[in-house]
């Protein structure tokens, strides 16, 4: 279950997260999993920005086995090349008229967008 980093909303929450096409909205300490809208509740689910982040720990570790698999060439490939992940910001209005601007990894995003499509 991937979180979703929330940025602005006009509703309650303690907690966002998203997993299969569908939103689990905590809005209490003692609930497991929320309420769960489903994609096919979203009217509109835009890109607000997309960004290439690193992270550091994945760097590492692409290192390391770089290091092992390829010497001192390998170290430096894996730092340069391990780590990478795309997060998307972006903007959802609900089809009761809640909105959220949050942020999560591309991923997550593709599977919402394509459950809040219609044909």
């Amino acid at each position: 279950m991937a979180k979703i980093k929330v940025h602005a909303a006009n509703f309650p929450y303690l907690e966002i997260n998203a997993t299969g096409g569908c939103l689990f909205i905590k809005t209490g300490l003692l609930q497991m999993l929320g309420e769960t809208i489903h994609g096919s509740r979203l009217v509109t689910i835009e890109v607000a920005s997309e960004d290439s982040v690193k992270k550091v720990g994945n760097a590492v570790g692409w290192s390391v086995v770089g290091g092992v698999i390829a010497g001192p060439l390998g170290i430096l490939a894996g730092a340069i090349l391990g780590g990478n992940k795309k997060e998307v910001t972006f903007v959802a209005e609900i089809d009761d008229g809640r909105k959220l601007m949050g942020t999560t990894d591309n991923k997550t995003f593709i599977s919402l967008q394509g459950a809040a499509m219609k044909f």
